[in-house]
């Protein structure tokens, strides 16, 4: 509710809205200065993740905590405009998601929890140097003051912007550095999932614009095709992946990593562009997606995670004809994977047209992404007909419906799925607006 005031208050063209200023580290010019991006998002998922999570009794009070720690963490990590508090908040997110993962995961949950603490951590090491290196050159950690006047130029940009994207392709996480997210996801709760897909995701794409992008512009046009090719391998590897997948879970892991590949892309195309309106549809694009897939992935993580409380199974062969019996349960699912796969009227398509659009304008041959679209709308036309079409498996003639409390965590991401599908001007006018006047 506190995030819908604030935003109702507005948003600035061609600056930062609702700042405040608190000094942090006088010494050094670090201070706690907060702005207001990507936060509707986070606030939404996380308040529908602990509805979801009433039921949780094993150790409770930690739970809640931990998911105030993560919330905190997430919209600090969004909303900071002091490049040292970003950081600050962008690791303890890590500890957040960790001890979730650790803590109330399934039977591989210890490994998974170290290998996407070790793979995050070490990854986001790349990125306190290209912060040092922007403060040295600036004297300060304003990232207002890097945005509006980059410091770094030639080869010292050059390193600080590859410094980022290492950093922030773990993050994503792009190909070949993804292979933390398909164990992180199995393994994490249904509601640690949600936040790791439909939130902490976005930290990766978020840093790309507000880092890479704005403080070392020069150096990022010069790599844009090389950034552009990690894009559209990406989006063609996740969905090859998807499709190889029997458990439910990692299909949509592997999708996050298609759907974020098309955010690169976008960035990307933005960079190499020299027409303005080309650019701003790019970005416009990229940060729906940011949007749409959080609301889409977001969705699916609950549903699966319901459909894993009623039978404790993943894998799709196990299923069969569940539509009957589950209607709410099924037909929430095949609307989610049908926005998931890109079909026109519901969320991802305005984001995927507007990416694919600049993109071949400026770059005709990364066009090939496109052929992710056509094996994700398999693989998950594979996935509705192995578990809700078909003879009805006796094993589950005993399986429930959704409850009222499950309705209530997935019926508002159903209705902002078709809102934003079929009539998203509302939310690409605000998008627009911090867009059109991004600088670099």
């Amino acid at each position: 509710m506190l995030t819908l005031v604030i935003w109702s208050r507005g948003t600035i063209a061609g600056g930062f809205a609702q700042i405040e200023e608190l000094a942090w580290i006088p010494a050094i010019g670090a201070a706690y200065r907060l702005g207001l991006p990507l936060v509707l998002l986070t606030s939404l998922l996380f308040f529908l993740s602990a509805i979801y999570s009433a039921r949780i009794s094993d150790r409770a009070p930690s739970y809640v905590v931990l998911m105030l720690m993560l919330e905190t963490a997430a919209l600090g990590t969004f909303m900071a405009l002091d490049g040292l508090l970003f950081y600050v908040f962008f690791e303890v997110s890590l500890v957040g998601m960790y001890f979730m993962i650790a803590g109330w995961g399934y039977e591989d949950r210890q490994r998974a929890a170290l290998m996407f603490f070790i793979y995050t951590l070490l990854g986001s090491l790349p990125l306190l140097l290209a912060i040092i290196g922007l403060y040295l050159s600036s004297g300060t950690f304003d990232m207002r003051v890097w945005i509006d006047m980059p410091p770094l130029t030639g080869i010292a940009a050059m390193l600080a912007l590859i410094a980022m994207l290492f950093t922030f392709a773990v993050k994503i996480p792009a190909f070949p550095v993804h292979t933390w997210l398909p164990a992180a996801h199995v393994q994490a709760p249904t509601a640690g999932s949600v936040i790791l897909a439909g939130v902490m995701l976005k930290f990766g794409t978020y840093g790309l614009v507000r880092f890479a992008l704005q403080m070392t512009p020069e150096a990022f046009a010069q790599a844009g095709q090389v950034i552009l090719a990690v894009g559209v391998v990406s989006a063609l590897y996740g969905a090859f992946a998807a499709l190889a997948q029997s458990d439910l879970k990692k299909m949509i892991a592997y999708t996050s990593i298609n759907h974020m590949g098309y955010v690169v892309m976008g960035v990307a195309v933005a960079a190499l562009t020299v027409d303005l309106r080309i650019r701003t549809i790019a970005l416009d694009g990229a940060t729906l997606q940011m949007v749409s897939h959080g609301l889409v992935t977001g969705a699916l993580f609950f549903l699966l995670g319901m459909l894993q409380d009623r039978a404790h199974s993943r894998d799709m062969s196990e299923f069969g004809g569940l539509l009957g019996r589950v209607p709410w349960l099924g037909w929430s699912f095949i609307l989610m994977a049908f926005a998931s796969l890109g079909l026109p009227g519901l969320a991802h398509f305005p984001a995927e047209f507007q990416v694919f659009l600049a993109t071949l304008n400026t770059a005709p041959w990364a066009i090939i992404a496109i052929l992710a679209i056509v094996v994700t709308a398999g693989l998950y036309l594979r996935a509705i007909a192995a578990v809700f079409l078909g003879s009805e498996n006796e094993k589950w003639l005993e399986m429930r419906d959704l409850d009222r409390r499950e309705k209530l965590v997935i019926v508002p991401l159903l209705i902002l799925t078709v809102l934003v599908g079929v009539a998203p001007g509302w939310l690409i006018d605000m998008i627009h607006t911090t867009m059109a006047s991004l600088s670099f």
